[in-house]
């Protein structure tokens, strides 16, 4: 199971004990809002693209969307998610708990700007049930990000 990969990806970093793990689902933006009691943009949602036939992800804050614009500038291509049936192959989650930890090695991760203004934030923690509490330093610290972009509205 895919929150188990996630568990034991955050245990090297003795995060484990951050993971939330709810009775109802938290698979979308405002479900995860509502278990966590906290507002939409505290939710780090994880998006899922192809660019150049390669799986990227990019986290945003829950109530960013992305600008096309600003993604074409920064990717060379027009915003392309990946469709539902293909994700957890491509990613190595399912859609509902897609998130920057312990996915498969030739996914790109990016981290958009929206995020920087978020002292702590809930990305999913690999299944349509759970989450995950961090700061942007710890969030940075664990996983291998591409870069830093500014692709949200």
């Amino acid at each position: 199971m895919a929150i188990d990969k996630v568990r034991k990806y955050l245990k090297k970093y003795n995060l484990e004990d951050r993971i939330i793990e709810f009775d109802e689902s938290s698979a979308t933006v405002s479900e995860a809002a509502k278990r966590l009691n906290c507002e939409e943009k505290d939710i780090a949602k994880t998006l899922s693209f192809i660019v150049d036939n390669n799986p990227i992800l990019i986290v945003v804050s829950g109530n960013s969307r992305i600008d096309n614009s600003k993604y074409k500038h920064e990717f060379l291509n027009k915003a392309k998610m990946i469709p539902y049936e293909d994700v957890e192959t491509l990613i190595g989650h399912k859609v509902g708990g897609v998130c920057p930890f312990a996915v498969n090695d030739n996914v790109k991760i990016y981290l958009d700007e929206s995020l920087k203004n978020l002292d702590i934030f809930y990305p999913a923690a690999g299944s349509s049930n759970s989450a995950v509490k961090l700061n942007l330093e710890e969030l940075e610290k664990i996983i291998n990000i591409e870069k830093w972009v500014d692709v949200c509205k």
